[in-house]
């Protein structure tokens, strides 16, 4: 066994065909059945993949499951072209939407 304990978790992931990170919550588990380390092809299965993840930076994974429903919701069930004809009113719309991680980006400043 490695000094970080490598094989005790090799061994769980190869018991229960599951990795050790899910733990037990039931979004977490079937993000981790259905969808995890699968291929996607479908653009728009690729462009909330993408909303997602540039939602999660600093956040764990599970917070952003949990509003997963809500971020369908703001970015139009995902749809890219939808998406870009989206309007600042829109983005003004969103920046009040509790269902989704927001931050008001601080535009004062000049580069």
């Amino acid at each position: 066994m490695s000094e970080n304990g490598d094989e005790n978790s090799n061994k769980e992931l190869i018991d229960n065909k599951r990795c050790g990170w899910v733990g037990l919550d039931p979004l977490y588990i079937k993000y981790h059945d259905e969808e995890w380390g699968k291929e996607v092809t479908d653009d728009h299965k690729i462009f909330e993949f993408v909303v997602l993840e540039s939602a999660q930076a600093g956040l764990s994974w599970i917070t952003i499951l949990k509003r997963r429903e809500g971020y369908k919701n703001a970015f139009k069930g995902f749809n890219p072209e939808k998406v870009a004809k989206m309007t600042e009113k829109d983005v003004e719309c969103l920046l009040q939407d509790s269902g989704i991680i927001r931050h008001r980006e601080d535009r004062s400043y000049n580069y």
